[in-house]
């Protein structure tokens, strides 16, 4: 029918490879830049404030001159960072979309998936929406934990350092903790992480069921006004304006129990951001106190803890959308399994003439689930 027998011009299929190859290496060198930017500015910012405690206008100045440079690479390399990464996600969107939308519109399987049974509806709205997300989150999430695997790894070494040991005495007993912040942010991050796991365990299901229901209304939206156009009968109007009405409850229950489960992780978000700083502080403040640290290893290590903490957080963070991007895969992975078995099933034709609803379509096509 409408398959024209000819691959989409450079759909990213594996006509020209080799940009895959440099947006990966461009990607993985700006993450690297971007640690060694972060290092250096964590490092900065222990000069600055000694500088202040010390009163030195001087060496407050010569700081001052030294954050240009480093901000001036921190800006770029955000730039480059967002312009790889957006243009890997569109390659990738190009090839997966071209290749959905053949293997959608090829051998009529755009009639003869209509009489399949199985979770595949609005094959449009999953190539259209679907196949975005399922290319733009993973772009975003494997950059994301690469650079949190470095972060973790450069700067546990700068709270170690800096850190140091920690030295209690009770009872007249004396017990040396090495790398106690070290040891403090795995613990706190730990129990973050398995409460976010516990508290956001259905929200993949809430997710795939916010996708369906807003497909599912799209449909019966489309239904209607094709329908609107063929047929002047009021009472066909008044039951689609039924099958909508239904299509839109289900959307607003899903998004009433997605709003909740939202809820529920920004409770445990926002308490870590605005502990965790202040956490990385109480913990250096002894030994700033004893003198066995300065205020500018204070805050070199403060800002340490919370880079780790966020490095460790990666899961925590980025947990909805992961739930996004399965909920999504998945949706397009059923289409792909509804076309996959089209072929092995004998041709609809038999039923073309199946009992119709008044606007023409199989009955059934305005109900919802």
């Amino acid at each position: 029918m409408l398959d024209s027998g000819k691959a989409p011009p450079d759909s990213g299929g594996g006509r020209r490879p080799g940009w895959r190859g440099l947006l990966v290496g461009l990607l993985v060198a700006t993450i690297v830049l971007q640690l060694l930017t972060q290092y250096r500015l964590n490092f900065w910012n222990r000069d600055f404030f000694d500088a202040i405690e010390r009163k030195d206008a001087g060496g407050l100045w010569q700081q001052a001159l030294r954050l240009l440079p480093i901000g001036t690479a921190s800006l770029t390399l955000a730039i480059v960072s967002v312009w790889g990464r957006m243009t890997m996600q569109r390659k990738w969107r190009e090839w997966l979309s071209n290749h959905l939308y053949d293997y959608w519109l090829e051998r009529d399987h755009i009639v003869r998936l209509r009489f399949m049974s199985g979770e595949h509806q609005a094959p449009e709205y999953r190539i259209a929406e679907d196949a975005r997300i399922a290319t733009d989150l993973p772009v975003d999430l494997l950059l994301g934990l690469l650079s949190s695997v470095l972060v973790a790894v450069i700067f546990i070494g700068v709270l170690w350092r800096v850190g140091g040991d920690l030295v209690l005495g009770a009872f007249g007993t004396i017990v040396v903790v090495p790398g106690y912040l070290v040891i403090a942010v795995i613990l706190y991050s730990i129990l973050l992480t398995a409460a976010m796991i516990l508290i956001a365990r259905h929200l993949t299901r809430v997710m795939e069921d916010s996708k369906r229901t807003e497909a599912e209304l799209r449909s019966v939206g489309t239904l209607l006004r094709e329908a609107g156009e063929r047929i002047l009968d009021p009472e066909v109007h008044q039951d689609g304006r039924r099958a909508i009405g239904t299509a839109l409850d289900a959307v607003i229950r899903i998004w009433r129990t997605y709003c909740w489960q939202l809820m529920r992780m920004t409770l445990v978000t926002h308490t870590n951001f605005l502990l965790t700083p202040i956490i990385a502080l109480l913990l250096c403040t002894p030994k700033y106190i004893e003198g066995t640290m300065t205020l500018g290893e204070v805050v070199q290590a403060a800002a340490a803890f919370v880079i780790v903490q966020g490095a460790f957080n990666w899961m925590t963070d980025s947990y909805g959308r992961i739930s996004d991007w399965t909920a999504s895969a998945n949706r397009v992975a059923s289409l792909l399994l509804a076309l996959d078995q089209i072929d092995g099933q004998t041709s609809p034709s038999t039923n073309a003439g199946a009992d119709r609803n008044e606007f023409g379509e199989p009955a059934g096509t305005l109900t919802s689930d």
